[in-house]
């Protein structure tokens, strides 16, 4: 088994999030295997993935970029796992929050919040101090509430129990 491919697979699974891959591939490797420290630090850049602990994720990857230069694409990747977990999250995210989240600050964070305006249908509100980004609403950030027919009382029941009330 080569150490350095079973490295650039578990990177591929990390790209992959939400998607359970990287579980799926660390059942498959050895635990003694796992014990190695680019191993260990995959798993837990992927722990603090599945937490949305984006700034330490950030840090985190920052100190094991050696690792993680391999694979191209990959801070793009988590950069869109990151947007859609505050997506489900967030009917309204502060510009910090998502810049935390994506790692990305200043001029290149405007033309990356231009850019989702323009094709994603974000809205960029300013609200005091600070910009307020709007994400598009979806099933989890609008929840409605839904009517449960099973719970209710016919009124034909209530009319029966009036008469025993008084």
């Amino acid at each position: 088994m080569s150490i350095h491919i079973v490295a650039h697979i578990l990177i591929k699974a990390l790209m992959a999030m939400p998607a359970p891959d990287f579980s799926l591939c660390l059942f498959l490797i050895p635990e003694h295997v796992q014990m190695e420290e680019q191993f260990k630090a995959l798993i837990v850049l992927s722990h603090y993935l599945e937490t949305a602990r984006f700034r330490q994720f950030w840090d985190d990857a920052a100190n094991n970029r050696h690792i993680l230069e391999a694979v191209p694409g990959f801070e793009q990747a988590i950069q869109s796992y990151a947007i859609h977990v505050l997506s489900l999250t967030y009917q309204k995210v502060p510009r910090h929050i998502l810049a935390e989240a994506i790692n990305i600050e200043g001029l290149a964070l405007d033309k990356f919040l231009e850019y989702h305006a323009a094709n994603s249908g974000w809205v960029i509100e300013k609200g005091g101090q600070s910009q307020v980004i709007v994400l598009p609403r979806n099933e989890f950030n609008h929840p409605q509430l839904k009517k449960n027919t099973a719970d209710t009382v016919p009124f034909e029941h209530l009319t029966r129990i009036f008469p025993v009330l008084s």
